[in-house]
């Protein structure tokens, strides 16, 4: 189970953030930088604890409206092997050491395990409590067969989300831009065989839920 640290990281998961953002085709942030504040999100666990994984929701600012962005992130004690472009940056943990910030959409365990949360054999964690399931973020899976745990994933960012290829034929969409979803459950639209919501906060102190994630069949991508 994923173990939070209570010490400080230099510079900040936000500072990161302010200078990666702009450059991401799905950002829409107004003209004078990113006005960001952490809302929410959730961890999973890597099996062989080595690769922190988060999910954090942030809200911006900067522009006419408020926008909230998806930013899954992985942690690493070394850098990566052929992921130079997928480095949000580098900073400094006061337990851990140097750590090495990639988005996750091109890190392996990430995908993996974001497709175990996905078939039921993960369980979302908090994202700032040791040891504690987050039960706000729901999975669930109507495929047949189980999906595949030994892949490269290969992304491309769109305009309000990220398109990762997986084997068994499907693609696997990270919501980069968060929407609202109406009250009551979630209905999958067609060709939709899996997805992962969960909840944010507002800046009126009101929450918010919405898709975070669909697996989709390859032919209604």
């Amino acid at each position: 189970m994923a173990v939070m640290h209570r010490t400080t990281i230099t510079p900040t998961k936000l500072e990161l953030l302010n200078s990666w953002l702009p450059d991401r085709p799905w950002y829409d942030g107004g003209p004078g930088g990113p006005k960001l504040e952490k809302a929410g999100g959730f961890r999973l666990d890597d099996p062989e604890g080595e690769v922190g994984i988060e999910f954090m929701v942030v809200t911006d600012a900067s522009g006419p409206q408020l926008l909230t962005y998806l930013i899954p992130f992985t942690y690493r004690g070394a850098p990566l092997d052929g992921a130079e472009h997928a480095l949000i940056g580098t900073m400094e943990h006061g337990v851990l050491g140097k750590r090495w910030a990639y988005d996750g959409c091109h890190d392996p365990v990430l995908v993996i395990q974001l497709l175990a949360l996905i078939e039921g054999r993960a369980q979302a964690q908090a994202q700032s409590i040791s040891n504690t399931p987050d039960r706000e973020v729901t999975a669930a899976y109507t495929g047949e067969g189980s999906l595949s745990t030994h892949f490269s994933p290969t992304a491309a960012d769109g305009l309000e989300s990220t398109e990762l290829t997986v084997p068994d034929g499907a693609t696997l969409r990270l919501h980069r831009v968060l929407q609202p979803a109406p009250d009551g459950p979630f209905v999958p639209g067609p060709g939709v065989i899996g997805h992962v919501t969960g909840h944010w906060n507002l800046p009126d102190d009101a929450r918010a839920r919405g898709v975070f994630a669909t697996l989709r069949t390859c032919a209604l991508a």
